[in-house]
């Protein structure tokens, strides 16, 4: 549970969203940033949290559009949601999230969805906490069930949309030459049967499960950045390509994109948010079995 990077690395990343380390939080905790903890489940939040944090829920920003599921919130809504928390990009927020004690069903990717969330709506200036709250407790530091007093902000909602590419976009670049296509999803969904009325993949997908670019012990902890480009280069995930990532809804994808774009740094990375739930709403083919095609 605990970090297997130097402090010094610290902060990691580039742009409007980059990684801290739990040692930085606690020296910086009573400086002028917003704390938000999405752990999984309220409960979690109510039994422990890092002291001055507030919780927002990560499942908050999509609901069904024309009855399909997965769409992002309207603009309005989302505005009125971040303005509640206090999101303001003159000052540092910082997300985390863990297993949760109540529960224990936390996977890691509230923390991806909840930053590409912001980011998506206009946020800046966002930090993840690379190991999150799991390697703060392993470390011994303090637990808190108070609640902050949290003013409202003015937060004005600008859509990012060079973030996404949406279906008729990525319907005509994924099958091109310098384009690469992964799918963030674990093997035996990508090649047979997940909870889809159709099993397997969009044609020309790689395979590149989400959780091997993080610790087996603690999926809000990053791997190296070796073993990562190491990873991401076997499955053709290079500097020169244009990556898209993509999933099932495309929750999964949102940890490899800020990984890509933001850790690593490359230069041409988008999230097909619509992923294998829309492309299959599109009555489009799919492939199944390990192979792309």
């Amino acid at each position: 549970m605990g970090t297997t990077r130097s402090t010094a690395e610290y902060p990691l990343g580039e742009g409007d969203l980059q990684w801290t380390c739990t040692e930085w939080l606690e020296e910086h905790i009573d400086d002028d940033l917003l704390l938000i903890d999405c752990q999984p489940n309220i409960h979690d939040y109510i039994q422990e949290h890092i002291p001055g944090a507030v919780y927002m829920n990560p499942e908050l920003f999509r609901v069904s559009e024309d009855g399909v599921p997965g769409r992002y919130i309207p603009d309005d809504a989302a505005q009125a949601l971040f303005r509640r928390v206090g999101v303001d990009s003159s000052r540092p927020t910082v997300i985390y999230t863990g297993t949760g004690p109540f529960k224990g069903w936390g996977d890691g990717l509230e923390q991806t969805m909840v930053a590409y969330s912001l980011l998506r709506f206009g946020a800046k200036d966002l930090w993840l906490l690379d190991g999150g709250i799991d390697t703060w407790k392993y470390e011994g530091r303090q637990m808190s069930q108070l609640y902050p007093e949290i003013k409202s902000s003015r937060f004005g909602v600008g859509v990012q949309s060079d973030l996404f590419v949406e279906y008729d976009d990525f319907k005509d670049m994924k099958d091109n030459d310098d384009v690469i296509l992964l799918d963030a999803r674990p093997a035996e969904v990508y090649q047979g049967q997940g909870p889809w009325r159709k099993p397997g993949h969009i044609p020309g997908a790689v395979n590149l499960p989400w959780k091997s670019l993080f610790h087996d012990d603690n999926t809000r902890l990053f791997n190296t950045d070796e073993e990562i480009k190491s990873i991401a280069e076997a499955h053709g995930a290079t500097p020169d390509k244009r990556i898209i990532c993509s999933c099932g809804t495309g929750r999964e994808a949102t940890a490899e994109f800020l990984i890509f774009k933001y850790l690593l740094g490359y230069d041409d990375v988008l999230i097909y948010e619509g992923s294998y739930t829309e492309w299959l709403h599109r009555l489009q083919p799919t492939v199944t079995g390990p192979n792309p095609r």
